[in-house]
């Protein structure tokens, strides 16, 4: 908006000049406030089954809106009070009247400095001053000769086929982000102690807790097969097991409830090695004072290759599913099965809600713009981004994690925010080459695309100083975000535009008709000259005795 403010005629009045600025801005920002809310209205969906990753889609939509009716609102009336301001020669800072110009020359330069309005008044009056800032002058005279020149195309090409490897390599290496290192503060113990324990134990699974929550025959022959067989393959840390060592080593038999719970209750737990299985049995007197075994627990511990959370995932989908089926009710836990439940489906889901939502969007552009064209295109460059933002993340040691997942589905609009005007100045351009469209194009929107771009990396460079994995990773992901589209709008698209189409052809033949039709009409013209001088050359010539003479 301030960039369409500063393109407006500053001859015109300040009500016309909000005007222009508003009419050449909102549109473009109403669709691209649209296409947040969409997509991040698809990460707050049930779609998405990562629960942080909904609040900050659900943020994120509120904030979209807040800021849409800001923009509206206080931003709009700040420009109007901007033009009032400079249309009546008041200091925007000071709010005083600008001394007049043979003044300011009388006075110090501090303060010529302080009170001027900004303005090299031999070029006040200009009809497009923005063409004077120094990205713009950079642009029209230098970068567009330089990367629209034949000798540097090649390299160009050679550089997005690198850049294309180099992303589908990535993309081909996705990796979970269930790490619980990535989730913490760096440098803290619990860090220290995740890193010695996947070194040197990392074989093992972690303790999984074992718990029956309802009473069951713990006497009975065939609920200790049971439970044999449920922890079969693990080593365990039960009580049951050391109580029937304990039956056999002093020779007596527990076959009857009463005795069970008696021997258990009075002999055993009083021993001083089996003292500690006191806080594995919740012991309860029924209605008739009899005493029962209401909840028990034991420990399970796997023995698992290299491939850890992987196999500890499938020992969740093996046991989860007993538990729900099975006659002992029983429930399997521990800390890092948070992270196990997520990593079992972090992978796929986010990449198909992010999909889908791309996937939404392209569709609705469809009945957005006017040109399908310029739409394949932003399809093609849009994909070509997320890909690489995608693979390139990963080459970056960035895992499949919440924030990743949140940065690809910004990356989205923010590729479509910057090279949509890009490509669609292109396509609508009505120039003679593809060459002089693309160099039109680059001129209009290459200042804006750079300077958000910039202010975007800046605004996230603080991050890099937070002592957390999580936010060094989303400045990784804003950092690729910025860099591949950047790379797309100054790049890529510039050269690639040039030898595919659309073709300017048309607009060639449109000009040529047009020029012979203006000739055929100045022929025509011409005849109708010489017809007429003709006519006036047969006119009868008659003369009087007085040499007056009379046509």
């Amino acid at each position: 908006l301030l960039a369409g403010w500063r393109r407006t005629r500053e001859s015109l009045p300040f009500k016309e000049r909000v005007a222009d600025a508003f009419a050449d801005v909102m549109v473009c920002y109403t669709m691209t406030s649209s296409l947040y809310i969409i997509t991040f209205g698809m990460g707050a969906s049930p779609f998405t089954n990562i629960e942080s990753v909904k609040i900050f889609c659900q943020s994120m939509c509120v904030a979209v809106l807040v800021n849409y009716f800001y923009v509206f609102s206080f931003y709009g009336s700040c420009l109007v009070f901007a033009g009032q301001l400079e249309q009546n020669r008041y200091h925007s800072v000071f709010c005083c009247k600008i001394p007049s110009v043979e003044y300011l020359d009388r006075q110090p330069t501090w303060f010529k400095t302080m009170m001027s309005d900004g303005h090299d008044h031999v070029t006040h009056h200009e009809v497009v001053p923005y063409q004077n800032h120094f990205i713009q002058h950079f642009l029209r005279e230098h970068y567009t000769e330089w990367i629209t020149n034949t000798y540097v195309k090649p390299f160009v090409v050679i550089l997005y086929l690198i850049y294309a490897s180099f992303s589908f390599m990535g993309c081909l290496q996705i990796s979970d982000g269930s790490n619980i290192v990535n989730l913490l503060a760096s440098n803290t113990p619990s860090v220290s102690y995740a890193t010695t324990q996947q070194k040197y134990f990392s074989n093992y699974s972690p303790v999984i807790g074992f718990y029956i929550y309802e009473p069951i025959e713990y006497w009975n022959s065939t609920v200790q097969e049971h439970l044999t067989t449920l922890s079969h393959g693990f080593n365990k840390i039960s009580w049951m097991d050391n109580y029937f060592q304990y039956l056999k080593v002093v020779n007596v038999s527990a076959s009857t409830k009463s005795d069970f719970i008696t021997i258990l209750q009075g002999s055993f737990l009083r021993s001083p090695e089996y003292q500690h299985f006191m806080e594995d049995i919740i012991l309860s007197k029924t209605d008739g004072d009899e005493m029962e075994i209401i909840a028990s627990r034991m420990y399970l511990v796997a023995r698992t290759t290299e491939k850890t959370r992987e196999e500890v995932v499938e020992l969740l989908e093996r046991l989860r599913p007993l538990s729900l089926i099975n006659n002992i009710k029983f429930i399997v836990f521990n800390p890092t099965f948070v992270y196990m439940d997520r990593y079992s489906s972090s992978v796929v889901s986010p990449i198909l809600t992010s999909a889908f939502s791309v996937l939404t969007i392209l569709i609705l552009t469809f009945f957005l713009v006017i040109n399908p064209l310029g739409n394949f295109w932003l399809i093609l460059t849009v994909t070509s981004v997320e890909l690489g933002v995608l693979g390139l993340m990963t080459l970056w040691n960035v895992h499949m994690d919440s924030i990743s997942i949140l940065c690809l589905i910004y990356t989205l609009n923010f590729a479509m925010d910057h090279c949509a005007p890009h490509l669609y100045t292109f396509v609508l351009a009505t120039e003679h080459t593809r060459t002089q469209c693309i160099k039109i194009s680059l001129e209009e929107h290459g200042a804006a695309i750079l300077q958000n771009a910039c202010c975007f990396v800046i605004g996230m460079l603080p991050l890099v100083f937070v002592p957390s994995n999580l936010t060094y990773t989303l400045f990784k992901c804003s950092l690729l975000t910025a860099g591949c589209t950047v790379l797309h709008c100054f790049v890529i698209l510039p050269v690639f535009l040039t030898f595919f189409p659309p073709s300017k052809k048309r607009h060639k033949k449109k000009k040529r008709a047009k020029r012979k039709e203006r000739e055929r009409e100045r022929e025509m013209m011409e005849r109708e000259r010489v017809r007429e001088r003709e006519e006036i050359e047969c006119i009868e010539v008659r003369e009087n005795p007085d040499h007056v003479t009379n046509v």
